[in-house]
């Protein structure tokens, strides 16, 4: 886990307010506290405000068991695969007891060892035991040191986001990312896309929202005023593949939508903790296999695409209740107001500069982001949060843009562009690919180019604006509530599925130059 490290408050940063009594927000079912003022926002949805309001503890912090897994035998992959969903299910229950538990808090200052950590860390202990057993049952090898990371930690509302992260998010051209993570070889450098002086990255990490668990608003900053970030594509070689692949698959119209998360969690209802919006493959969930996924209908216009898009919804957190405000991954874990389908949703496969490439296998799967950035720290973040006319000047990981009138709010990805040439997936889903450099274009040794699958999704929102340490129309990404709702927890999802050659067909006219569709 990344350190801690302070930065200088925003000027948008709230004033925490202290707590002192639980109160439930309705509809939800999560409890927040809120100490010697009151810091909920009104439901009235004209004037939608959302204060920062922090106990001392603001979350839990968790070494993530699942990335560090490198080497998981087939036979034991749905029982290890159900166990990391039992170790983040412990740690949602844990923060939703944290949230609802402030004034015993307030007069026990070992609350939270004795009632809270202590018991999770038990718990956690006999979840990476039983992933052992697993593991080595079938013959396979266990990294012993990761029964080291059953005790977990509380974060303070002093506290920054975990560590800095090395995913040159400032790396966009025209809404179309470069790349620019980590490379997956976990070595935190400096945080993407950092803004001005008046208008750094925020020091709280802070409650509020509508739910309690964010976002603040240290987590919203005008776009107007952050420098320039995006830096310049790596030149084109000879070998450059330069055509792109545009896939039409719609903007999730007919709303289906679900709280699984078939690629970490397979077989396991609720995996994600929050919804996802999905385009292309309209079977996706826990229960998908390669033959459902290869039988399912389609969203887009070329029926050859079976692949399943998906990524978490955006909220506006104007008080209403939505068809999952009662619900597990919903109200009930913290993920709570309007959801808005974007008004466009852009897929588009692009080349290397650097090379050509070659075709992505059948049922590879990519997750591009960390939807646990605010505990795991910025390693692994690819969230680009921008607005139109924005787009090629500034791209923001850690706040979310606050755009001027008549602009919307964009989020893109660019998922990693080498794949190892073997899996299609991993123990961890990272390592079997991987980021090119970012200033050549190169894949690291070992692996190959693949079209790279770009995604710019655009939403119509209104404009938030703080007024005296408030937040007015907050808008916020669905995630698991103990990750508040961070811009930089924004992540991406694919499964490559088609028909008829289509694979084939992409890297082609990628390699040949041209604009295909």
């Amino acid at each position: 886990m990344g350190r801690n490290i302070r930065k200088r408050r925003s000027p948008l940063t709230v004033k925490v307010v202290a707590a002192s009594a639980a109160v439930a927000l309705g509809g939800g079912g999560l409890l927040y506290a809120q100490m010697n003022a009151s810091a909920h926002e009104s439901n009235n949805s004209a004037q939608n405000y959302t204060k920062a309001a922090s106990a001392t503890v603001a979350t839990i912090s968790c070494p993530d068991v699942g990335q560090k897994l490198t080497n998981v035998p087939d036979k034991a992959k749905m029982g290890v695969a159900r166990e990391l969903a039992n170790l983040d299910k412990q740690i949602t229950e844990a923060y939703s007891r944290l949230a609802s538990t402030r004034q015993a808090q307030a007069n026990d200052a070992n609350f939270v060892q004795n009632a809270i950590v202590g018991p999770l860390k038990e718990k956690r202990a006999a979840t990476i035991d039983r992933i052992r057993i697993d593991i080595t049952r079938v013959g396979g090898q266990f990294n012993n040191a990761l029964s080291q990371l059953a005790a977990c930690t509380t974060q303070t509302a002093n506290q920054t986001t975990a560590g800095q992260g090395n995913n040159n998010g400032g790396q966009n051209n025209g809404g179309q990312n470069n790349g620019g993570q980590n490379n997956n070889n976990g070595n935190n450098g400096q945080a993407s896309a950092a803004p001005s002086a008046s208008a750094s990255t925020p020091v709280d990490v802070g409650a509020g929202g509508q739910a309690g668990n964010g976002p603040s608003a240290a987590d919203f900053v005008d776009i107007t005023k952050v420098a320039p970030n995006v830096l310049a594509k790596p030149q084109n070689t000879g070998q450059a593949s330069t055509g792109s692949f545009t896939t039409r698959c719609g903007t999730n119209q007919n709303k289906n939508h679900n709280t699984d998360n078939v690629i970490v969690a397979p077989g396991v209802t609720n995996g994600a903790h929050h919804e996802h919006d999905y385009v292309g493959n309209q079977k996706v969930n826990a229960f998908s296999t390669n033959d459902s996924l290869l039988a399912a209908p389609s969203s887009c216009q070329n029926q050859s695409d079976l692949s399943a898009y998906y990524w978490p919804v955006v909220r506006e957190q104007d008080g209403s209740q939505e068809f999952d405000a009662n619900a597990l991954g919903g109200g009930k874990e913290g993920n709570v107001g309007k959801i808005i389908t974007p008004v466009k949703a852009q897929i588009k496969y692009v080349g290397s500069p650097a090379s050509k490439v070659v075709a992505m296998p059948q049922f590879l799967r990519i997750i591009t982001g960390d939807a646990k950035t605010t505990t795991n720290g910025l390693a692994n973040a690819n969230a680009h949060w921008s607005c139109t006319g924005f787009e090629n000047k500034v791209q923001l990981t850690q706040q979310y843009p606050i755009c001027p009138q008549g602009s919307q709010v964009v989020r893109t990805f660019a998922f990693q562009s080498c794949w190892d040439g073997v899996n299609i997936d991993s123990a961890n889903h990272r390592t079997h690919v991987a980021f090119a450099d970012p200033a050549s274009g190169v894949c690291p040794n070992g692996f190959k180019a693949i079209p790279q699958l770009t995604m710019r999704l655009v939403y119509n929102l209104a404009q938030p604006s703080i007024v005296n340490g408030q937040v007015k129309n907050a808008y916020a990404v669905d995630g698991f509530p103990e990750q508040l709702h961070k811009a930089a927890t924004d992540h991406d999802d694919f499964i490559s599925v088609t028909k008829n050659n289509l694979a084939a067909k992409i890297a082609n006219c990628v390699n040949s130059g041209r604009k295909c569709q």
